[in-house]
């Protein structure tokens, strides 16, 4: 009988982006990760949906700050009690994954997302993780095609990622699934600054892909299979149908929007219950 495959480790990115962050500026917070959506800060809700799916197993927190912490009793409190496991962020969301990946054992299956990734449900964290562990690669990149974004929430601006004649939007979500993925983090350093210039992107694999890509010749499945030659790894995309995924508060109209639509779901299910 085939034993159960390994439950991912989560790793949530929680650092801050410094004193202006809009988000944070508006919601009165010492950091973004601490704004409140519907009366619960953005991390919170992040942390218990990892803890509710099925196929998560141990969480680490890479941030916010230690000083503060103090501002979440709950977090501080599961952090005592060892059921959360935090770290200091580092410089960059980058450097801070590359950190923690280094005191995992690197046979331990990873879901990385981020703090501000409100909108994050169990259902869409089990569709990553089966979508991963059966697409036989490296490493995993989580996407939703722009269209079902656009369609479900029109007036959200959202970077798009043209490959040919198809628009996608990452959800931050990502899976290191092998050792030999690891060197993934190390290359996202060195293209982090570039993440909303696909142009940029695209260049690391050469002037041949480039060009394609400035005329739309580049699909998604050929630039990843460059770049994946390019690192000697395997990258494969799990496609999400769920619009939300693509939603992170990355600006004040995002959070915003995740807001609204928390407290309409919300509203859905009260209304389901008394009916």
């Amino acid at each position: 009988m085939p034993s159960p495959p390994l439950l991912f480790t989560a790793i949530v990115l929680a650092g801050d982006r410094g004193p202006h962050d809009p988000v944070a500026t508006a919601a009165k917070v010492p950091c973004k990760a601490l704004t409140l959506i519907a009366n619960k800060p953005m991390v919170v809700r992040v942390l218990k949906t990892l803890a509710t799916a099925e196929s998560i197993g141990a969480c680490i927190l890479s941030g916010p700050n230690k000083e503060h912490l103090h501002e979440v009793p709950e977090l501080q409190q599961q952090i005592n009690s060892h059921h959360l496991q935090w770290t200091p962020p580092q410089a960059t969301p980058s450097s801070s994954a590359h950190f923690v990946l280094q005191t995992i054992s690197p046979t331990q299956p990873i879901l990385l997302t981020t703090a501000d990734h409100a909108l994050l449900s169990p259902i869409m964290v089990e569709h990553f993780c089966a979508e991963a562990r059966k697409s036989q690669s490296d490493v995993v990149v989580g996407l939703v095609k722009a269209h079902i974004v656009t369609n479900a929430y029109p007036d959200s601006k959202r970077t798009i990622l043209k490959f040919g004649k198809e628009g996608y939007c990452g959800c931050n979500l990502f899976a290191f699934l092998t050792p030999h993925g690891r060197k993934a983090a190390q290359f996202w350093q060195k293209m982090e600054q570039n993440r909303k210039k696909p142009w940029r992107l695209i260049r690391m694999l050469g002037w041949l892909p480039l060009l394609r890509y400035g005329v739309g010749g580049l699909t998604l499945e050929e630039a990843l299979a460059q770049l994946s030659q390019r690192l000697d790894i395997t990258i494969r995309p799990v496609f999400l149908p769920f619009a939300e995924a693509a939603i992170d508060v990355d600006s004040v109209s995002d959070w915003r929007l995740a807001e609204k639509i928390i407290q309409q779901s919300a509203s859905h299910q009260l209304n389901g219950r008394s009916s």
